[in-house]
């Protein structure tokens, strides 16, 4: 369910989590390129690099390698950054205001402290509805599921 009644349930994956690391640990774990690298992508696909210019504006390059040796880079921009709150990035653009041949989602991924951890919530907002289902059945839930474990592990190493 969206938490923005005006958005469309249809076309949004949620993801929430009570993550127990620091904040600011689970925050530097999505914004550090090299610790993004240690959980980002579910075995037996690998992230085997980052960048990141974590700015409003600013663009993020994560690559993606399969068991195979296929890479996938996942591109996109930041359009809202609150240190240690919320980030939010889409794959609309690939650099600056460069635009995507095919958008797929924005993230909106917000951080907040419960009880001594994080409660942690990635959204995933699509196009269109046939785009949400794509997600879904690419295996979001799974997928998201598995790397939060993952983040999870690095951020209590921080």
């Amino acid at each position: 369910m969206s938490i923005d009644p005006s958005f469309p349930a249809e076309r949004e994956l949620v993801l929430t989590r009570l993550i127990d690391a620091p904040r600011a640990n689970v925050y530097r774990a999505w914004t550090d390129p090299g610790v993004v690298t240690r959980w980002f992508t579910p075995p037996p696909w690998k992230t085997v690099h980052a960048e990141m210019d974590v700015r409003p504006g600013g663009s993020s390059l994560v690559v993606m390698q399969g068991p195979n040796g296929e890479e996938i880079p996942n591109r996109g921009v930041y359009l809202e950054v609150v240190p240690g709150e919320r980030l939010v990035i889409t794959d609309a653009y690939v650099r600056a205001w460069e635009p995507a041949e095919k958008p797929f989602m924005t993230a909106i991924l917000t951080f907040a402290d419960e009880d001594g951890k994080t409660r942690y919530t990635a959204r995933a907002r699509h196009w269109t509805a046939e785009d949400r289902r794509r997600h879904e059945e690419m295996g979001f839930h799974e997928g998201w599921g598995i790397a939060t474990d993952q983040l999870e592990a690095v951020a209590r190493t921080l």
